[in-house]
């Protein structure tokens, strides 16, 4: 059996240190590339809650499949997506959006009286969201606020109008869209 001399071995290590120190300096730690950090065009998928002021949670994807969507395609609100912008994989973030960047605030002129005769019974209960069409064959959703003997109040603001939406995100994945 070979023997290494002391000499050798204390050598090789300092050889060992200075190649492995020099290699650990000179490395900069690297910023994330423009692939890796949500930026506009890029597929992004999330995992999300989303809670009111009171703590309730309004909607969430948690233990279910990822919302996915390309970010800038306004697909999100916008203060969401502005706020999702440079986040890497793996990054989570709470985000509050104001009403004025949601929703917006309840809008008193979107009440309307109708005489109550023109819904059958089972519709009519405080609380249930009706649906009908608008001119352009498009869904328009009002909420039932109120009854009386003869009317009923629909609500035909955004459920969220007039709310603080609290967002708890986190990215878990960022994709190129490819280009054809």
């Amino acid at each position: 059996m070979k023997r290494f001399r002391f000499g050798k071995w204390l050598l090789l290590s300092i050889i060992f240190y200075i190649f492995s120190s020099s290699v650990a300096f000179t490395e900069e730690p690297q910023e994330p590339t423009k692939d890796t950090v949500v930026s506009s065009g890029k597929k992004v998928s999330i995992e999300y809650s989303l809670k009111l002021e009171d703590q309730s949670v309004v909607d969430t994807n948690v233990g279910a499949g990822p919302l996915t969507f390309i970010q800038g395609s306004r697909e999100l609100l916008p203060a969401l997506e502005n706020a999702l912008e440079g986040m890497k994989i793996g990054e989570g973030k709470l985000i509050t959006v104001t009403p004025e960047e949601g929703y917006g605030p309840v809008d008193k002129n979107a009440f309307i009286k109708l005489d109550k005769e023109q819904f059958s019974q089972d519709e009519l209960e405080i609380g249930t969201v009706l649906q009908s069409l608008n001119s352009d064959g498009q869904p328009v959703y009002a909420q039932v606020t109120e009854i009386k003997e003869d009317t009923i109040l629909l609500d035909f603001n955004h459920p969220l109008a007039g709310k603080t939406l609290f967002f708890n995100i986190r990215i878990l994945d960022i994709q190129e869209v490819p280009t054809s």
